[in-house]
């Protein structure tokens, strides 16, 4: 199981830390970083600052989202990145949620979102790949334009710049059964947002079955500390805010997953006290014994046996959010 580093997307603004915590995690041998978006920073002019500081280390968008851009314009940052870190890009990408596609991007949510990844990553492969010019005639992405509105005058066209490796690594954030089933499918790598070694049946039979060289890659925080509780603090709160407030109360992708893996009527509960202003009691709302089983808290001792149960399972790539160069050291050391 090799280990990455997990930056995240900024908050008010960009942290000071980021570029020297992926400096560190290289040294550490860690073999990945990785940066993401929400409605704020993008996942890869961030990560093109971190490349320009980095060598040797893979560099990952955990996750772009595939509403942000058309996916040419996501296959053109692939490959841009790929050629000016010398061959060290991973694409990994999301579908999002209704919130956020209508509410900040402006674009409908698809009534098919099975499809329209489909069709997504199928432009994606054609530009890498550069076989011919790229041609769709789909539901959701259509090369050449085809909609009511089209000149009629567009034509396939094929990327002038030679990507530097045609199988570039992509892989999807993705957490319904039938959502991870596709994405086992036509990805070459998963990215759990919640990952529990003791319940991977939570994301649908299909994860019994994996590929030789399938990546499955889930981000969990890490810290180690003396006190658990403490420590579990900030995994609540990322908890409190996904479950209770990225998505609508009749449509949660988080919350849902968090039901399927046996926490139904919590996750209503936090749902309902975020959705009524109360997000303190939100986040107490959530249950310690989840917040533990999807992340590594801890002191050392207690980190590197939860750690086993990681390695025994199909996970290949742990991407820790980790907030201190004590915890990537001590990650390093149990992991080597």
């Amino acid at each position: 199981m090799r280990l990455g580093l997990a930056l995240g997307y900024w908050g008010r603004g960009p942290s000071p830390d980021h570029v020297e915590l992926a400096r560190e995690a290289e040294r550490l041998g860690y073999a990945s970083v990785w940066t993401a978006e929400s409605w704020g920073s993008d996942a890869f002019t961030a990560l093109t600052w971190i490349a320009t500081r980095t060598s040797t280390i893979e560099l990952g968008t955990a996750v772009a989202q595939m509403a942000a851009r058309s996916p040419t314009t996501t296959a053109m940052h692939a490959l841009t990145l790929d050629h000016l870190s010398g061959g060290r890009m991973m694409l990994g990408l999301g579908l999002s949620g209704p919130q956020v596609v209508e509410g900040w991007y402006g674009r409908p949510f698809p009534k098919s979102p099975l499809t329209a990844t489909r069709e997504y990553v199928d432009v994606v492969r054609q530009v890498l790949r550069r076989r011919a010019p790229v041609e769709l005639d789909g539901r959701f992405h259509s090369h050449p334009y085809r909609g009511p509105d089209a000149t009629g005058l567009g034509r396939p066209l094929r990327s002038i710049t030679h990507p530097l490796r045609p199988d570039l690594p992509v892989l999807l954030g993705a957490e319904g059964p039938r959502n991870v089933a596709q994405t086992i499918r036509i990805a070459d790598g998963w990215l759990p947002l919640y990952w529990s070694p003791d319940r991977p049946e939570a994301y649908g039979p299909a994860v019994a079955e994996l590929p030789d060289g399938f990546r499955v890659a889930p981000l969990a925080q890490a810290r180690i500390c003396d006190d658990v509780g403490e420590g579990l603090l900030p995994v609540k709160t990322m908890l409190g805010f996904y479950i209770g407030g990225m998505g609508h109360a009749t449509r949660n992708f988080h919350a849902d997953l968090m039901a399927r893996m046996g926490y139904e009527e919590e996750a209503r509960r936090i749902q309902e006290l975020f959705l009524a202003g109360r997000r303190e009691e939100a986040v107490l709302a959530v249950p310690d014994a989840f917040a533990d089983e999807i992340s590594l808290v801890g002191p050392r001792e207690r980190v590197a046996e939860r750690l086993e149960a990681w390695r025994k399972g199909p996970v290949t790539d742990l991407l820790v959010l980790a907030p201190d160069r004590t915890t990537l050291r001590v990650l390093a050391e149990l992991n080597s």
